[in-house]
């Protein structure tokens, strides 16, 4: 098993990596083609059917770029479709999912103080939701509302609040943000497998067949990419969030999750009116400001329960067999004497306020809870605690991994 635990974490490594590298390139396509289009001008003598263009300079040359409303007159002989990037950001990203918030959800997915599931429960809310917000956005997009952009922009945040209160009542707060980014990325992806790229194809078609396209194809392909545009960057919180225990550690974390959708909205309302040539709103920055001042300040608030409660709890059954396992007590002996003042629900070591990540190491519960990280990072690897706090000798860290290796 112990062999097995720094395997799959190498594992999840790898594709926490692929994941940030294929959202990079999504991301970045996203952007630029965003501020493309919002660019482009008007041209004279432009060829028939180009609403407008643009020229950029990078890497010592110069681009000339065209855009057709609906197509060419002829199908270009290298045409290169943008969707891969999508694709595998969301495929990395559902398997990082299942790796950390499923294989490990006795630790990060379920919070037994907020709801009595079984671990096979938790992932299946955590797999069958993710699929209810595109069914229902999907459905409002095709619906009259689709003319009303506004409007529907207002019903998927009120969609959105709903998911970010629902899964904070039955999930950590770290796996309620994560899951809220991945139900809006799969969105996104969505927009781009069913409506997007099936519409493009439907006009390449179309081109091939000596057809002029129906220019509703496109319409509708750029009411969702502008859709895309401005959820991306909440999904980048959102995902960010399991780094930062003051966003996804506090009572509040589905309501700091529901602001910053609007903080996204303000940033990109803000480029995209720049990109168009229709003035800068600095005002948006006031109001973002504002917005994240108040995030902050619900981060301070609530009430995470006291010492004595948390000790009170029963253990788990995960809990337990890690509990009873030889070697427990010399190896909680030496998490209370080089963690626990750190990793507190009221920490006492100068300069801390909140326990880091958000992980408590206080109790037998605690400690048993989190048997994996407190082998990865102190056990295998010298990661905790940091050196310059305390100098954990050798015999401390084979006293966690003798504990850890004899749970089989």
């Amino acid at each position: 098993m112990y062999d097995f635990a720094v395997l799959w974490d190498w594992i999840a490594f790898a594709v926490r990596w692929l994941h940030v590298i294929t959202a990079m390139a999504w991301i970045g396509a996203s952007f630029f083609f965003i501020a493309l289009d919002l660019g482009l001008r008007k041209a004279a003598h432009a060829p028939a059917g180009v609403s407008g263009e643009e020229w950029q300079v990078h890497g010592g040359g110069f681009y000339h770029i065209q855009k057709y409303m609906v197509a060419p007159e002829n199908m270009p002989e290298h045409l290169i479709w943008h969707k891969w990037q999508s694709y595998i950001t969301w495929v990395s990203g559902a398997a990082l999912l299942m790796i950390v918030y499923w294989v490990g959800g006795e630790l990060f997915l379920l919070d037994p103080t907020k709801a009595d599931l079984a671990l096979w429960q938790g992932i299946a809310i955590s797999g069958l939701s993710l699929t209810i917000g595109w069914l229902l956005y999907d459905y409002l997009c095709k619906s009259p509302l689709g003319e009303q952009p506004t409007v529907l922009m207002v019903l998927l945040f009120v969609i959105l609040v709903v998911m970010a209160w629902g899964y904070d009542q039955v999930f950590t707060g770290r796996a309620a943000l994560l899951h809220l980014g991945a139900f809006t990325a799969t969105i996104m992806t969505a927009n781009v497998f069913f409506i997007i790229m099936p519409n493009q194809r439907i006009v390449v078609a179309d081109l091939k067949a000596g057809r002029t396209p129906d220019p509703k194809y496109g319409k509708i392909a750029k009411l969702r990419s502008t859709h895309n545009n401005y959820l991306t960057l909440p999904v980048i919180f959102l995902m960010l969030s399991n780094h930062y225990p003051l966003a996804f550690g506090t009572e509040f974390a589905w309501l700091i999750a529901s602001l910053v959708f609007l903080m996204g909205v303000t940033i990109r309302h803000y480029f995209n009116s720049m990109h168009a040539g229709l003035g800068q709103p600095n005002w948006t920055w006031a109001v973002t400001a504002l917005i994240f001042i108040v995030i902050a300040w619900l981060s301070s608030l609530g009430d995470f329960g006291t010492y004595d409660e948390a000790a009170e709890r029963p253990l788990t059954a995960f809990e337990q067999q890690f509990a009873s396992a030889d070697g427990f007590d010399d190896a909680y002996n030496v998490v209370q004497g080089n963690c626990s003042m750190c990793h507190a629900r009221e920490p006492n070591w100068d300069g801390i306020r909140w326990a880091p990540k958000g992980v408590y190491l206080e109790t037998e519960a605690d400690v048993a809870q989190h048997a994996q990280q407190i082998y990865l990072q102190a056990g295998r690897s010298h990661a905790m605690p940091p050196p310059n706090a305390i100098q954990m000798d050798a015999e401390a860290r084979a006293q966690i991994v003798a504990w850890y290796r004899a749970v089989e």
